[in-house]
């Protein structure tokens, strides 16, 4: 018999051991440790675990926001999370039906973000079908990865303009190397500027980064290039160690050094440093807005340089 276990804190120490030890689409950013940076009380929280015979099959991370339940904002991916031992076909339609009829009594509509393929430990087709079989439309918005391989180059995968760019900034001596707690706010500094150029703000606040460096050390790293002691560019990384997989949160450049070509060169040493020791994958994340409609072309095309291939981002949307 299946049963739905609404998140309450007392789960919290299971819930992430379910999370990174048994699901084959598990990450740190559906951990409680790492949605609980948010303060308590800025989402309704409306998480919940399914369990058989006592035994967790799946946790599915979320919120609500007038009568829709969402993959949880706070974070990148939501779910289904599922067991690695239990999935198989028949489990999974039973499980993807069973959190299907939950959602359905309690909500108008669903969004679900899924975990998508770089960041499984085994393929996430199976988990699609059981949520089309289900009823749910699927969407897809455009991401990109960059393989890596221990004792090759990756400047080698990057195209002739690329691999000029970091030649050039390479001939100027540039130091590149980790961006410690008290450049952070330098870091925060130009990110604000970067996305102020479009309006928006970024996600975290510079405590928030602070706060995610102390509590996830493992999985949070921050890289810098530097000219003559001056602070050129700086990335935010998210690490996944149990697929081997990189990705790039943040970028924050000072654009007005933009002809030392940093950040090219930020880029190609973070996937060299990632590569050494032994990541597979630098993921660059989606290059599409509104929901996969529109296509940034520029965007895409100088992730394309630094040798990356098409990656999908999928979530599915179902109004009861």
């Amino acid at each position: 018999m299946f049963e739905i276990l609404p998140y309450n804190n007392e789960m919290e120490s299971r819930w992430d051991s379910f999370i990174m030890d048994e699901a084959f689409n598990g990450t740190f950013l559906q951990t409680r440790k790492f949605l609980n940076y948010h303060a308590e009380g800025r989402f309704h929280d409306e998480s919940f675990m399914i369990t058989k015979s006592g035994v967790p099959v799946a946790a599915i991370p979320g919120n609500s926001v007038d009568g829709e339940f969402i993959s949880h904002q706070g974070s990148t991916f939501g779910g289904p999370v599922i067991s690695q031992v239990f999935y198989s076909a028949s489990r999974t339609l039973e499980t993807v039906k069973c959190m299907d009829e939950h959602l359905s009594s309690r909500f108008k509509s669903a969004k679900l973000k899924i975990t998508a393929q770089p960041f499984c430990t085994a393929q996430n087709e199976l988990l699609e079908y059981a949520l089309e079989h289900e009823g749910y439309t699927r969407h897809s918005e455009l991401s990109a990865v960059t393989r890596l391989e221990k004792g090759v180059d990756p400047l080698d995968s990057c195209k002739g303009k690329c691999r000029n760019a970091f030649r050039k900034a390479e001939a100027l001596g540039l130091t590149y190397r980790e961006i410690n707690d008290d450049e952070l706010a330098t870091f925060y500094k130009f990110l604000e500027i970067s996305k102020a150029k479009y309006n928006t703000r970024p996600v975290h606040t510079l405590d928030e980064l602070r706060d995610l460096q102390t509590r996830i050390p493992a999985n949070i790293a921050f890289r810098g290039i530097w000219h003559e002691g001056t602070y050129l560019s700086g990335l935010m990384l998210f690490i996944f160690e149990n697929t081997k997989t990189i990705h790039f949160q943040y970028l924050a450049a000072d654009d007005s050094k933009k002809d030392s070509n940093a950040t090219t060169a930020l880029l190609v040493s973070v996937m060299r440093e990632a590569a050494e020791k032994g990541f597979g994958k630098f993921s660059w994340g989606i290059s599409t807005e509104d929901s996969g409609k529109y296509l940034n072309e520029n965007l895409y095309r100088f992730k394309e340089s630094f040798g990356s291939e098409p990656s999908l981002n999928t979530y599915f949307t179902k109004n009861f």
